[in-house]
């Protein structure tokens, strides 16, 4: 009897770890459902639809070379940009024929702007923290070209997490971006294109996603679990900027998706990084490297 009271003791102990992690994620993926769900009320002014040739072919190059087809595919009618281990994330239609078919001007400012659906919904996945820095200018120009292209499939957004990533995302430790962002900042006024350290900084937002504010780099929130840390691109110890000495470089690295030493870069999204500007990338280097 007294050798089954401690087998019975033991098991107890040995099963309470698992219980608690149990409850752990159970409460993680209710807190999950709710922060999906809440509601996120920004303040938010329209900006007007144009469609000048110049700003088409602005918006063009914006979608190409700012991270927008990683996730929208090409065609912007939507595409798998992460799948494996029980993770699959695919981006919508933006095209007429999807869900921004029926977007109305403010809607536009809030999705891209703000990461934040037109009913108010937090979006989980827009990495909206790299476009809240874009000028008036710079979003219509992107919504003038979304709204020109050819209507696609209709497909709808993906999202489906492992367990322990959908529980981590209730507690908050993969924060979507509606959460990171200083909804009450102004829009950037417009900066003129050029080498310049204005310019440069503007560039600079569209790294803020991944390589965090400050750009100092380290765990990609929101991330496949088997991604590398980002890396560090503001000044000081262990910037990855010292492996970059000149313009050249970066713009090497930006085409080619390999460093200096020839070793491949994982997960930058070279197909967007590959079409940006020769200003653009000198610019950025300019100002990466003079902070």
């Amino acid at each position: 009897m007294k050798h089954q009271r401690w087998l019975r003791l033991l098991g107890i102990a040995l099963g309470a770890p698992a219980a608690l992690a149990a409850l752990a994620v159970a409460t993680g993926l209710l807190l999950a459902e709710w922060r999906v769900h809440r509601r996120v009320d920004v303040p938010v002014h329209a900006v007007a639809y144009r469609d000048e040739a110049t700003v088409l072919e602005r918006g063009r190059y914006l979608y190409a070379s700012r991270g927008c087809a990683d996730c929208h595919g090409g065609n912007g009618g939507g595409r798998t940009f992460a799948q494996g281990g029980g993770l699959t994330l695919a981006g919508p239609d933006i095209t007429p024929a999807g869900v921004a078919g029926a977007y109305q001007p403010v809607d536009w400012v809030r999705t891209i702007r703000h990461g934040v659906t037109p009913q108010g919904r937090a979006l989980m996945m827009m990495p909206s923290e790299d476009y809240n820095g874009f000028t008036d200018d710079d979003l219509a120009a992107i919504v003038a070209y979304l709204r020109s292209l050819p209507p696609q499939s209709g497909r709808t957004a993906i999202v489906e997490l492992p367990l322990p990533m959908k529980a981590m995302y209730g507690f908050g430790a993969i924060p979507d971006a509606a959460s990171r962002i200083d909804h009450a900042k102004p829009p950037r006024q417009a900066v003129p294109e050029g080498v310049t350290l204005r310019h440069g900084e503007y560039v600079a937002s569209m790294c803020v996603g991944c390589h965090g504010v400050g750009l100092v780099g380290g765990k990609i929130r929101g991330g496949a679990p088997d991604w590398p840390p980002a890396a560090r691109l503001a000044a000081g110890e262990g910037s990855v900027m010292d492996h970059y000495p000149d313009a050249d470089s970066l713009i090497a690295m930006f085409r080619s998706g390999k460093r200096p030493d020839g070793s491949v870069v994982q997960v930058m999204p070279f197909d967007s990084l590959a079409q940006m500007s020769e200003t653009d990338v000198r610019a950025l280097h300019l100002y990466l490297t003079a902070r």
